[in-house]
């Protein structure tokens, strides 16, 4: 079935041809009176769809949902459904990667986070400049509030400036619960583990062949590659330093997530504040002896018949 604003352009093209309109409308079926038809829902959705397309420009790895957030902040307020036509109308959709094999998601997280400021997990990510050059980047996460807190970038990244990198983040923002890592020459190394124990800091090393037992950072590293590394061409480590810091920033204060309510991590964080549900001043432990925590994460099942963690901000009134 040939929808009618096709079919009118069939009898515009066929006018162009030479035969005559009336002639034209006959032969598609066409109302002469509909000839002059103009869509109000194409003069509606014409602002809509040159924000999206510059959207779509500015943040090319993300999808509608995401872009119909920034959206709804400039003041276009809409439905997932609408902002879904109008992302297939304007075939802005991201293109898909190769499914890969899915692991069960029922598998308890060793030492799930159950606040702000408890579990941090960090690892490595590799990458290279245009002159060669090796890029050693070093991610630290919050696995509550999702916050990038440190991606310290370098050629070559030991155990000493690791300690240095978490020691000013503990002096900045407490210390934590547990650090969270896997079995990697930089985290199991004896100074690394002699200044965790001088901090009362435990370890929840996770077990050789197990990422996903460390899903937080392996979540946020591929973040990291999918919408900075992949995207960007990096003269030196000096420029890499800059870009990548300024990248951390956005995802920490402008890009919203999913699993929070598509709030920021920095507009969690304050709602976490004003509720006084898990206080990020205070320190993991303190803030599990007081039991001030934000709520466990409950499970929803995803489209493709797979259960799925998800973090939804849970506040009380």
């Amino acid at each position: 079935m040939v929808s009618v604003p096709v079919r009118r352009e069939q009898v515009a093209y066929a006018t162009r041809r030479g035969l005559s309109q009336r002639r034209s409308c006959t032969l598609m079926k066409v109302a002469r009176s509909a000839i002059g038809y103009r869509s109000a829902k194409a003069v509606r959705d014409g602002p809509v769809l040159a924000r999206m397309a510059v959207l779509s420009a500015q943040y090319p790895r993300y999808g509608y949902r995401r872009i119909r957030i920034f959206l709804c902040r400039d003041g276009h307020s809409m439905s997932p459904g609408r902002a879904h036509r109008l992302w297939r109308r304007a075939k802005l959709q991201v293109p898909r990667k190769r499914p890969r094999k899915r692991i069960a998601t029922g598998r308890p997280r060793p030492k799930a986070p159950t606040g702000a400021n408890q579990v941090w997990s960090y690892d490595f990510v590799f990458d290279w400049c245009a002159s060669g050059q090796q890029l050693k980047c070093l991610t630290v996460t919050d696995e509550w509030t999702k916050e990038g807190l440190a991606i310290e970038v370098d050629g070559r990244i030991r155990s000493g400036r690791v300690i240095e990198v978490l020691s000013r983040l503990v002096s900045e923002r407490g210390t934590p619960l547990y650090l969270r890592s896997d079995n990697g020459p930089e985290f199991v190394s004896r100074a690394l583990l002699k200044w965790i124990v001088d901090q009362g800091i435990e370890t929840a090393l996770i077990d050789p062949g197990k990422p996903w037992q460390n899903g937080a950072t392996e979540s946020f590293n591929g973040k990291f590659r999918d919408e900075c590394l992949s995207l960007e061409w990096f003269r030196s480590r000096s420029e890499a330093k800059i870009v990548i810091e300024a990248w951390r920033k956005h995802f920490n204060e402008v890009r919203p997530h999913s699993s929070l309510g598509y709030l920021t991590p920095a507009e969690f964080v304050a709602k976490l504040k004003e509720n006084d549900a898990a206080p990020v001043s205070a320190t993991g432990r303190d803030a599990a002896v007081d039991g001030a925590s934000a709520p466990r994460p409950v499970a929803s099942p995803s489209r493709k018949g797979h259960s799925k963690a998800k973090q939804r901000p849970a506040f009380s009134s």
